[in-house]
């Protein structure tokens, strides 16, 4: 009787061991570097705030975007460069420098604003193109057309 109960021990403890390391080896096999999946490439959107079609030579306007990510990964960067397809004008942000067509810059925060100084007597076409660390990219074009002034008359009309 004896021997019947230490063979159910012995049994039982393998038993219990075989469920610790089956067991141990399906949680711990989850915990693999491999199978990490970090999502860093977030799609994005940009949303802009109307602006005016018409524009006077001299006159600036002010074109606000905000860029709604995916996800928040914060080693993502956001740039944008333009390039002007019709008319004149300088494009830049509040007290800095006029950007230089298609030249990179970096985008300070997810809402910002350019400011584009019309210098033309034409219709002004530009576009803007704001994109990601990851190559994600968007376009944008704007178009300007002049505003005409009336005449200043000094003298009556007869």
């Amino acid at each position: 009787m004896k021997m019947r109960i230490k063979r159910c021990q012995v049994t039982f403890r393998t038993l219990i061991l075989a469920l610790v390391t089956i067991f141990g080896t399906i949680i711990l096999s989850g915990c693999g570097k491999d199978n990490l999946d970090v999502q860093e490439d977030f799609p994005f959107d940009v949303r802009i705030m109307p602006v005016p079609k018409d524009i006077a030579v001299g006159e600036k306007v002010e074109i606000r975007f905000t860029i709604i990510s995916g996800g928040n990964y914060s080693g993502n960067a956001y740039r944008l460069r333009y390039f002007q397809n019709d008319g004149e004008g300088q494009l830049n942000y509040l007290y800095s420098k006029p950007f230089v067509p298609n030249d990179y810059y970096a985008i300070p925060e997810k809402e910002f604003r350019l400011y584009f100084t019309s210098t033309s007597n034409v219709r002004v076409q530009f576009d803007i193109w704001i994109a990601d660390s990851f190559g994600n990219e968007k376009q944008f074009s704007f178009q300007f057309n002049n505003k005409k002034s009336d005449p200043i008359f000094t003298t009556p009309i007869r």
